[in-house]
């Protein structure tokens, strides 16, 4: 029998000391976390955890200091200046290791908020657009408190839970958390090109949201037989399936299948995936798998930056030693693409800032991270062009980042280059230096 209480009546059963695992991205619970706010004055020291959130973050406030202290997998705009108060602290780990975190007993668990479906005729809710790390959670915690929303799209594959197994529901009709984007910068629509001409029919798509990933798609009206399997997905690519350029009958892991651990988007796509069953929303443990990746072929990984040095390290979690979002999933992908056969891992950016700084620098800023590093980077990407670093020594692949960095950087970027790298610059030149 579903225990059906008030929000405020069940989020007492949180108790100070506990660590509360939050469901993410778009369907972040926002009735229950306001609700447990309220209790702010009787609560001390409950630990909240997830990934990127969206909507209310209130929790992370420094006047709840004492009541809440929050664990950041991954640094949401929501987030991000409680991040950088301090009020707030961010974890670094790989999106495919969280569940193991609470798998293993790394961080027991003592409570899990949900945002999930009605449950169908046998009782059985859905997790819908956010799996993730949450299965994982469910595994592992003592208390289940859920939000039985009916705007909540019924997804197959990991996030499928009977009601019985909550401690308590709370009855809430809560609009799903949407995100769109304008049209494509001239920038974007350029680099969208480039990575359009290295994708392969049969290749197996990962890729996130914004400007960047739809331009891609939008080039891909040609392509013939391309799977997904990728951490996100967007409606960007819903034009490709209705037209059968998406179709998955290349793959070789869920075969015809799209399968994600979360998506974000606008209502058209959350409607697409309600009891949709060619979308299979997985334990992020099983997708962001580098040996379940690399199984695909062809596997294009576009992931972004905010810089990258000379040598290929990219940096897409900070700005020097300020956090901006996270490690998450680039490194999952862009290790599973590079073992693929045939696969190609790809950093797309645009080549400098809207500010005119360039994005590919001498060195990274002081106290940047190196979420890929020049051992595991392959194809940069700007407006300008693809550089392919494959099989590159440190004076060649600063020669071809140059090349596709924006044309008012370069000369500072050949200084540099030519001063960190000198003879070798010359040796791997032809024998001259004259125009690098």
């Amino acid at each position: 029998m579903a225990n059906y209480v008030s929000a405020e009546e069940a989020v007492k059963l949180i108790k100070s000391g506990d660590r509360v695992l939050v469901q993410a991205a778009s369907a972040t619970p926002q009735t229950l976390l306001k609700a447990m706010v309220a209790r702010a004055p009787e609560l001390r020291d409950v630990e909240i955890v997830h990934i990127h959130t969206e909507g209310y973050a209130e929790y992370a406030d420094p006047k709840y200091a004492e009541s809440f202290r929050t664990n950041c997998f991954f640094i949401g705009g929501n987030m991000r200046k409680y991040v950088q108060l301090g009020s707030a602290q961010y974890n670094p780990v790989f999106l495919s290791d969280i569940p193991h975190l609470f798998r293993n007993g790394t961080m027991p668990l003592d409570v899990v908020l949900l945002n999930v479906s009605p449950p169908d005729k046998h009782g059985y809710c859905s997790l819908g657009v956010s799996v993730d790390i949450v299965v994982g959670g469910l595994e592992n915690a003592k208390t289940i408190i859920a939000q039985i929303n009916p705007r909540m799209p019924r997804t197959y594959g990991d996030g499928i839970i009977h009601i019985s197994r909550f401690n308590a529901c709370v009855a809430v009709d809560e609009p799903i958390h949407e995100l769109s984007f304008g049209a494509a910068s001239p920038e974007e629509t350029s680099i969208g090109r480039y990575i359009a001409e290295m994708i392969e029919d049969g290749s197996t798509l990962q890729m996130g949201i914004g400007g960047i990933p739809n331009s891609v798609l939008g080039c891909l009206t040609s392509h013939r037989d391309l799977g997904v399997h990728t951490e996100m997905f967007s409606e960007g690519i819903l034009p490709l399936i209705e037209n059968g350029v998406v179709n998955g009958s290349k793959k070789t892991v869920l075969k015809h299948m799209i399968v994600s651990g979360f998506a974000m988007g606008t209502r058209k796509l959350y409607d697409f995936m309600d009891d949709n069953p060619i979308v299979l929303m997985m334990d992020i443990s099983f997708v962001n798998d580098t040996a379940i990746i690399r199984r695909n072929p062809k596997v294009i990984a576009i992931n972004s930056a905010i810089e990258v040095d000379l040598t290929g390290q990219i940096c897409a979690d900070s700005i020097g030693t300020k956090m901006y979002s996270g490690v998450g999933g680039q490194m999952d992908f862009m290790r599973g693409a590079a073992l693929s056969p045939g696969g190609k891992a790809i950093c797309a950016l645009t080549s400098a800032t809207e500010k005119g700084i360039s994005k590919i620098v001498p060195t990274l800023k002081m106290g940047a991270g190196v979420v890929t590093t020049r051992a595991h980077a392959q194809y940069v990407v700007t407006e300008f062009g693809v550089a392919d670093l494959k099989g590159k020594n440190l004076a060649q692949r600063a020669k071809a980042l140059i090349n596709v960095s924006h044309p008012s950087s370069r000369e500072e970027l050949e200084r540099e280059a030519h001063a960190r790298f000198g003879a070798s610059l010359y040796f791997f030149n032809g024998g001259s230096l004259a125009g690098f």
